[in-house]
């Protein structure tokens, strides 16, 4: 009897501890070719932490490593909205493909956080749209005080919804830190522009004005994590005196953004190192990392010297790899992939050339409608001196086996799929997700990476490559395809900062 009750213990204290989110759902009328995906919206890297399919009739279901409690970006069809998820939580999300996912359903262990917040937002949304900006020309105590009632009457609601919907108090805290940050962006937004709506050149807020300002900002080592809208209200706030700042830098034209930002942070005292890490990271994130980018070693380097935080570094390292590729010169991850006989296989089985590697999916447009052509002219051309190897990320076998033999048939290689698609550790050691697909990597000879991932086969950049690996010299550029868009719906959802910046290469 004790130890039953003992195994009983441990399997409930293993559930309490899981941080992985069980989610299913259905989109009426939804399409197999569009797919759902779920963000940590608070994170630096924003990566797709699951990419789920959707069937037949519209249904989806997966579950995934929930690296915090807290905001989620949840995608479908080029569209997103925000959750409010749990470590450890089941939930059941339904909605129409018409207006999936801005309007949806929750059912399940987040259906009151997620009732709350829609309460809350709705009310925010209606309380706020009903202001204009003849707020700005108030006088400074006018204006003081009406933002303060604004802040009353919103913080009212929240305790409100909070009651009625027995929310959890973290989601509550976070939503008060939001309403927050749009009180110090209102603050901010006066300070800037109040002197110029009453002609008053010279006009400086009074102490008052600052003091509650700070008291605002008394949790912003918190804020500062949780929320990119707070990130981006601190940016906005220093844009002139980082204009002023960078504008004075001899490398102006030449530097990266984040080395001249990161200089530009050594010298402010007031913000907490934390402060200094995730905004030096959103800044990357936002303006120098791109997958096309010529400097990508002083990129890391400035992450490197300059970013402490263990969990910016390992999200920002995150990004690094899904957007710059696996380092080149490193040796290719031997993550086992399934031939079409069934038998498992490596890239180490294909030493001895260089080998191209495709990366698709069936539910790729890119892949059908532009790449196939061109492709089978590179694969033709550089076949005697390389291998090609056609990996497929399917959600199944059974999709793969059907996927293959149509989609590939005229292209001389090797099929082989990843078990388990872009959740399979094939996609994990390579840093591959839905926007980077179809993708091109190329290993040299002895299976080391030759270079980062391209998208294009048209790129001047992975011909070069082609040649020096193959010795083949390249015939004329292939036709450009359409590649991925890399500001489609991945992108972070905090909004960049609108302050001035100086001209980069």
């Amino acid at each position: 009897m004790k130890r039953i009750l003992f195994l009983c213990m441990i399997a409930l204290f293993a559930v309490s501890c899981s941080k992985k989110v069980k989610v299913s759902g259905v989109i009426k009328n939804g399409s197999p070719l569009e797919r759902v995906e779920f963000i940590d919206a608070s994170g630096v890297a924003t990566l797709p932490l699951i990419n789920m399919g959707v069937d037949a009739k519209g249904n989806f279901t997966g579950e995934f490593e929930a690296p915090k409690n807290g905001m989620y970006a949840m995608t479908y069809a080029g569209q997103m909205a925000f959750v409010y998820l749990k470590k450890g939580q089941s939930l059941n999300i339904s909605g129409d493909a018409m207006s999936f996912p801005n309007v949806f359903t929750i059912q399940g262990d987040a259906k009151a956080n997620n009732d709350f917040l829609k309460e809350t937002q709705a009310y925010m949304e209606q309380y706020l749209g009903k202001l204009d900006m003849s707020i700005i020309s108030k006088d400074e105590k006018s204006f003081l005080a009406q933002v303060k009632k604004i802040n009353d009457d919103l913080t009212k609601n929240i305790d409100d919804a909070a009651s009625k919907t027995k929310a959890d108090s973290d989601v509550v805290t976070l939503k008060k830190d939001e309403l927050k940050t749009h009180i110090l962006t209102f603050l901010s937004q006066y300070e800037a522009n109040h002197g110029e709506a009453v002609q008053q050149s010279n006009f400086k807020v009074s102490t008052a004005f600052k003091d509650y300002t700070k008291s605002l900002e008394a949790d912003g080592d918190k804020m500062i994590k949780n929320l990119p809208l707070y990130r981006n209200y601190l940016l906005n706030k220093i844009g002139n005196d980082f204009q002023k700042f960078a504008l004075a830098q001899s490398d102006k034209n030449t530097a990266s953004m984040s080395s001249i930002f990161a200089k530009y942070l050594k010298g402010k005292s007031e913000y907490s190192q934390d402060t200094k890490d995730y905004l030096l990271a959103f800044v990357i994130s936002k303006f120098d990392l791109n997958p096309f980018a010529d400097n990508t070693e002083a990129i890391i380097k400035v992450a490197d010297d300059n970013i402490k935080n263990a969990e910016v570094k390992k999200d920002l390292k995150a990004a690094f790899d899904a957007v710059y590729g696996l380092k080149k010169g490193t040796d290719a991850p031997a993550s086992a992939l399934l031939k079409t006989d069934g038998k498992s296989t490596t890239f180490a089985d294909f030493k001895g050339k260089p080998t191209l590697v495709v990366t698709y999916a069936s539910w790729n447009p890119y892949i059908a409608q532009s790449t196939i052509p061109v492709l089978k002219e590179v694969v033709e051309y550089y076949k005697s001196k390389m291998n090609t190897v056609l990996v497929n990320l399917d959600d199944t076998k059974a999709q793969f086996d059907k996927t293959y033999p149509t989609l590939m048939k005229d292209i001389s290689g090797v099929n082989v799929y990843a078990e388990g698609g872009l959740n399979s550790k094939f996609a994990k050691d390579y840093s591959v997700f839905g926007f980077k697909i179809p993708g091109f990597t190329l290993l040299d000879k002895d299976g080391k990476i030759a270079g980062p991932t391209y998208y294009n086969l048209g790129e001047q950049k992975f011909i070069e490559m082609l040649s020096k690996l193959t010795g083949i010299a390249a015939p004329a550029a292939p036709e450009a395809q359409v590649a991925p868009d890399w500001n489609g719906q991945q992108t972070a959802p905090a909004p960049q900062p609108e302050a001035a910046q100086p001209k980069t290469k």
